[in-house]
C-alpha cells in the first residue's frame, strides 16, 4: 500500500488545494508515482473523465500536477448546490439525486465504504497519495460523521499538515484555534503547520513561531508566500472573479477591447475562461451589476448549477435588461451550457428538477430546453461556426465535454458548433450543437475556449471592430492552456520546495516524525 499525506486548512481557501498540487508536483519530480485524492468536495466547477463520469476540477487539476489521467475515484463524493439549502450528490462519478443539508448530513456516514473503495484502489496503484480536507477540521458540530477531515485521516490513517492563511489575518489564532478545538487523539495527528500566504519579511514572524510552538508544540514546517500562481480555482472564492479592472490585459498592456462574463450567484465551470485572460489586448473581468456591462465588447453568460433561479437573478437585478440593451448596442452575447439555455425562448422543467414549472428566456436565440432527469456527461472534440457567422473565420479542433440536465432543441439560426464523441470513431457522424442567430450564440460544449484557433477567432473578431490586425499583434494567434499549466505547476513546485521544510514532509511521509 502506497505512503499519505494530507493536508487540511484552518478554512475554506486557505490554499489547500494549491498545496496539494504542489507536493503531488514535487513527489513526481521526486521520481513517485503520486495521486490526489478528496473523499468530499463541495464545487460548481466540474470535469467529465474519459469514462463519462463527473468529479471535481481541483482534483483534476491536481492530477495534471502529478502528470497522470484524472479518474473519479478522486474524488468519490461530489456536492453541486443548487440552492442555499440543498445539492445534487454525485457518487463516483454518478449522480446519486439532490438532497437537502439535513438528508445529506444524515445519509453521509454510508457512504464511507464507496469512499473507501476508491482510496484503496488508489492505494494499490500509487506510491504516494495526496488528501485534501474540505473547510475546517474544527466544524465541531460536524465532527459526528465528518468523512473529509479527521474522519477520513482516522480511517486511512493520514497524519495531517494544517495550513493556515495569513493574508485574512489572525494566522496564529487560526491554527492555535483549530488545534485546541481538536480531541487528542485528532490533534496527534497534526504533524506539522503551514502559514500560507505571506507577504512581507519573514524574519517578523519568528518571535510569533516560537510562541505558538510554546503554547501549542506543533512544529512550523513551512511559511509560504503569496503566489502568484495561475492555476485553475476550486469555488467563488477566487481572486479572478472579483477582479474589476477592464484599462488593462493580463499581462499590463492597455486593452482595447473588454469580455465581460456575468458572475450568477451559482455560477459553474468558470475555468472555461480562464485561457481568455491571455488574450493580448483584451481585459477579461466578472460583472454582476448592470452598470459593469457597459464596456463590454462580447458579454458571456456561464454555465450556472440552477439555470431557471439564475435566470430569476438576471431579471430581479436588472441584468437581463442590460444585457439585452448591449445587444442592441451591437455587442455580441455568448453562452456556454446554462447561460446557453437562458439565451432561448422557454425554459421547461416537468420532473422539478431545478425550480419546476416553465420560464421565458431571454430570447435572443430560437430555442427551447426541457430539463430533464437524466444528465448528459460527454467528452466532444468538434469544429465552430459562429465566427464565420459573425464574419470571422472557421475554427477547427476543439475539444471539451458536455454536462448538463436536459435537452434544447432549435428552431431556427443555425448550429453554433459541429461535435461528435472523442470516443467515436474517424467519420462518425457529426452532432449539430448550439445555436446562433445575429449577433447570440451559445454552446453546451465546456472547455471550447481553451482552444488556440477558439482564441484566434475570438481575438480576431474583437480586434476587428476596432480595426487591428494580427500582424500587429502576432502573439494573438492563440494561447496554449497546457503548456501554461505545466510552466505554473513547475513553478508551484519550486515555491514550495524553498519554502517548505521538505525533509521534514518526507519524515512525516516515511512516519519518522
Amino acid at each position: 500500500m502506497s505512503r499519505v499525506i494530507m493536508i487540511q486548512g484552518t478554512m475554506s481557501s486557505a490554499g489547500k488545494s494549491f498545496l496539494a498540487a504542489g507536493l503531488c508536483r514535487i513527489f513526481k519530480e521526486d521520481g513517485l508515482s503520486v495521486a490526489p485524492f478528496k473523499s468530499q468536495n463541495m464545487a460548481l466547477n466540474s470535469y467529465i473523465t474519459e469514462e463519462g463520469l463527473e468529479m471535481g476540477r481541483a482534483q483534476v487539476m491536481q492530477a495534471e500536477a502529478a502528470g497522470i489521467r484524472p479518474e473519479a475515484a478522486m474524488n468519490p463524493v461530489l456536492l453541486k448546490p443548487t440552492s442555499h439549502m440543498g445539492s445534487q450528490v454525485i457518487v463516483n462519478g454518478e449522480v446519486l439525486g439532490n438532497y437537502s443539508a439535513a438528508e445529506y448530513f444524515k445519509m453521509k456516514k454510508s457512504l464511507i465504504p464507496e469512499i473507501k473503495r476508491a482510496y484503496d484502489s488508489l492505494a494499490e496503484r500509487f506510491d504516494v497519495i495526496v488528501v485534501e480536507g474540505a473547510g475546517s477540521p474544527a466544524e465541531i458540530n460536524l465532527r459526528e460523521n465528518d468523512i473529509v477531515n479527521m474522519g477520513l485521516a482516522e480511517l486511512i490513517d493520514a497524519p495531517v499538515l494544517l495550513a493556515g492563511d495569513i493574508d485574512r489575518g489572525g494566522v496564529f489564532a487560526q491554527l492555535y484555534g483549530t488545534a485546541a478545538l481538536l480531541s487528542d487523539r485528532e490533534r496527534a495527528r497534526i504533524r506539522a503547520f503551514i502559514i500560507n500566504k505571506f507577504r512581507g519579511d519573514k524574519e517578523i514572524l519568528k518571535p510569533g513561531l516560537s510562541m505558538l510552538y510554546e503554547r501549542c508544540p506543533i512544529p512550523v514546517a513551512g511559511v509560504v508566500p503569496y503566489m502568484d500562481v495561475d492555476l485553475d480555482d476550486e469555488d467563488s472564492l477566487a481572486d479572478r472573479l472579483w477582479a474589476k479592472d477592464t484599462a488593462m490585459d493580463r499581462n499590463g498592456r492597455k486593452a482595447f477591447a473588454r469580455i465581460a462574463v456575468v458572475r450568477l450567484p451559482r455560477i459553474s465551470n468558470f475555468t472555461d475562461f480562464n485561457a481568455l485572460e491571455h488574450l493580448p489586448g483584451v481585459a477579461l473581468y466578472y460583472a454582476d451589476r448592470p452598470e459593469e456591462l457597459s464596456a463590454a465588447d462580447l458579454v458571456i453568460l456561464p454555465g450556472t448549477k440552477n439555470t431557471m433561479g439564475d435566470l430569476k437573478w438576471l431579471r430581479e437585478t436588472g441584468m437581463e435588461a442590460a444585457i439585452l440593451r448591449k445587444y442592441g448596442e451591437g455587442c455580441f452575447v455568448f453562452g456556454v451550457c446554462g447561460g446557453f439555455q437562458m439565451l432561448g425562448m422557454r425554459l421547461s422543467d416537468p420532473f422539478g428538477i431545478e425550480e419546476g414549472g416553465t420560464l421565458r428566456g431571454l430570447g435572443l436565440l430560437p430555442v427551447e430546453t426541457v430539463f430533464s432527469r437524466e444528465k448528459t456527461r460527454t467528452r466532444v472534440t468538434g469544429n465552430a461556426w459562429v465566427f464565420e457567422e459573425w464574419g470571422g473565420t472557421k475554427a477547427s479542433g476543439f475539444t471539451g465535454y458536455e454536462i448538463h440536465m436536459g435537452e434544447t432543441k432549435r428552431a431556427g439560426g443555425r448550429p453554433c458548433t459541429g461535435i461528435r464523441k472523442e470516443s467515436d470513431p474517424a467519420g462518425a457522424a457529426i452532432k449539430e450543437d448550439g445555436c446562433i442567430q445575429s449577433r447570440a450564440a451559445g454552446t453546451y460544449v465546456h472547455g471550447f475556449f481553451d482552444s488556440q484557433e477558439i482564441q484566434r477567432a475570438v481575438w480576431e473578431l474583437l480586434a476587428g471592430k476596432y480595426g487591428i490586425s494580427m500582424d500587429k499583434l502576432p502573439e494573438a494567434g492563440g494561447f496554449s492552456m497546457a503548456a501554461h499549466k505545466e510552466e505554473q505547476y513547475k513553478k508551484l513546485a519550486g515555491i514550495l520546495r524553498e519554502n517548505l521544510d521538505m525533509d521534514r514532509i518526507y519524515g512525516i511521509l516515511d512516519r519518522r516524525l
